[in-house]
């Protein structure tokens, strides 16, 4: 299948396609600047406000794209762009985020290594379920409910987990990238409290930021949420720990959009650095594949991804409860 891959040519870089990606992001970002200007002291600021947190999300795709190499062929320059997308445009530490998602496709849904399935405000396994005490149970046996309004303070745990990052190791890098995020939010809150009133600034500030976090989580959740875990002890080769533990969802170029390319989750896993435009082309190639060696390939609707998701979860949440009555 690599083979394959590379005769295809889906590995090489693409210049022109990531030119027209960054130009078009940077256009999307100026007509928010543009309009937040305009609007002026007003509760259609509101609205403004729901754009951004689409730009700031698109900004943090092709952040992800650069974190994985696939936008140069020089590390360094992807980055240097990863650090002005995150750190600037978007407000999070870019070094926190690749050392955190490089462990997470190394060690896909593995319930001790992977750090997308640590157990937190939500748990994702039943060994988490029957590890938490009393309290936590009651909550988390309604966790499938809370999944969605809990996204949205997914961009304020992302600053802090970033704040924490950086503060636990004081390398040059580290500084510097603590800096940048300090540009982003002084930068960020002037703007908002020069223009708006402090009432409106703060209603922008949270449907902002809490709009981010409910897209970002949802563009992430289908991933794999709901497939098999598994750790150490299984036998499962590259293929199959990368496809059994990920979820595709079936699109068109709007969801391909919308998702950042994220829909092609197997393709991606199987080849992090290929470019997001490369992606929907190496799917037929990875599912011939998958079905001669007959590896389950699951892709589903994007509604039927969430769903799938919160069975899990409410089924995960509800462990305790029946394993105690057992």
């Amino acid at each position: 299948m690599s083979q394959q891959i590379k005769r295809a040519g889906l590995l090489d870089r693409r210049p022109g396609y990531y030119a027209g990606q960054i130009a078009f992001t940077f256009v999307l970002c100026a007509v928010g600047v543009s309009a937040f200007v305009l609007v002026g002291d007003s509760w259609w600021q509101l609205v403004v406000a729901a754009y951004a947190a689409v730009v700031s999300t698109q900004l943090g795709f092709l952040g992800h794209d650069a974190g994985h190499r696939q936008i140069f062929r020089s590390g360094p320059t992807n980055y240097v762009l990863g650090v002005v997308l995150a750190n600037i445009g978007v407000g999070f530490s870019y070094g926190w985020w690749v050392d955190k998602h490089s462990r997470h496709h190394a060690h896909p849904n593995d319930e001790d290594k992977d750090p997308d399935i640590g157990a937190g405000a939500v748990i994702f396994t039943t060994g988490q379920a029957q590890a938490s005490g009393p309290i936590a149970r009651r909550f988390f046996r309604y966790q499938a409910w809370a999944f969605f309004p809990l996204l949205l303070l997914e961009a304020v745990s992302l600053r802090v987990s970033s704040v924490r990052y950086l503060l636990a190791d004081r390398t040059q890098a580290r500084t510097r990238e603590g800096l940048l995020m300090s540009v982003h939010v002084a930068g960020y809150l002037a703007a908002v409290f020069l223009l708006l009133s402090p009432m409106k600034a703060l209603v922008f500030i949270a449907v902002h930021q809490c709009l981010l976090g409910l897209y970002l989580g949802c563009s992430f959740a289908p991933n794999h949420k709901g497939m098999p875990t598994l750790s150490a002890a299984d036998s499962a080769d590259y293929l199959r720990r990368q496809v059994l533990t990920s979820r595709n969802v079936r699109g068109n170029w709007l969801i391909d959009f919308a998702l950042g390319g994220l829909n092609y989750q197997i393709e991606h896993h199987l080849f992090p650095s290929m470019p997001r435009g490369n992606l929907r082309h190496a799917q037929h190639i990875v599912r011939a594949f998958c079905d001669v060696h007959r590896v389950p390939y699951l892709e589903t609707g994007l509604i039927t991804s969430y769903v799938q998701a919160l069975r899990h979860l409410d089924s995960v949440g509800r462990a305790p409860a029946r394993s105690v009555a057992a």
